[in-house]
């Protein structure tokens, strides 16, 4: 199933079908897309505006400093950020990070058209980034665990703010969603067929990419959630 940004549209079993953000519902079948872009006409957003930290309190006790270790012992290492989980975010495909990687930056490099969201030059290749990828995980597990397909979280929560929950302080965003391609190569043409994912994925303001893929289980309507979130940072 492909969700875009408009209208709806479906095809009959066995087909993928493409909707779009407005949807009303979605009905089952075998492949589903959406594209969102971070608000605002160019699929770009604003970052909110920092909130400053409390002003600290006078008269507090300070903070009681870790002893060193022992003579002889070494202390110990810094404990590692954390990271995406494994191939439960890859749905078991292999080279799932360099497929991805390598199939949008030679779209990238390319340009094209993408309907009627317009012509775009080449542009520059995008990083991997794992801040992305925690987020789009964070939703694919979240539609794959309620049964859902929509870019809005079961919280609430837009793809800007499921960025920001995983550390990474955007200037702009966009997000493309997808459920029930099997393949890196099949979610990534039934993307780059549609003109509002499309857009989102040539898009030159773009710096950055993460993407998650979690499988359904028999109870799921779709067998695979996809999300690939992209940023460029402030």
């Amino acid at each position: 199933m492909l969700r875009g940004m408009t209208t709806a549209s479906s095809l009959p079993p066995g087909r993928a079908r493409l909707a779009l953000l407005l949807a009303l519902s979605a009905l089952a079948a075998l492949a589903a897309l959406a594209a969102c872009g971070g608000g605002g006409g160019d699929g770009s957003a604003s970052a909110p505006a920092a909130t400053p930290a409390p002003a600290p309190v006078s008269g507090g006790a300070a903070p009681t400093p870790s002893p060193p270790p022992p003579p002889g012992v070494p202390a110990p290492a810094p404990a590692p950020a954390p990271r995406v989980a494994g191939t439960r975010a890859t749905c078991n495909l292999a080279n799932f990070r360099a497929e991805a990687l390598a199939l949008v930056n030679a779209y990238r490099a390319a340009g094209g058209q993408c309907g009627a969201q317009g012509s775009f030059a080449p542009s520059a290749a995008l990083a991997w980034n794992d801040a992305l990828t925690q987020a789009s995980l964070v939703h694919s597990d979240d539609m794959m665990a309620l049964n859902f397909f929509s870019h809005t979280g079961s919280s609430g929560s837009s793809a800007g703010q499921r960025a920001t929950a995983a550390g990474y302080a955007w200037r702009t965003w966009g997000e493309n969603i997808a459920a029930g391609q099997t393949t890196v190569n099949q979610v990534m043409a039934g993307w780059l067929a549609s003109p509002g994912h499309c857009a989102n994925l040539l898009n030159p303001n773009f710096r950055d990419i993460g993407l998650a893929c979690v499988s359904g289980t028999t109870s799921n309507s779709y067998r695979t959630y996809w999300t690939m979130t992209l940023g460029a940072t402030r």
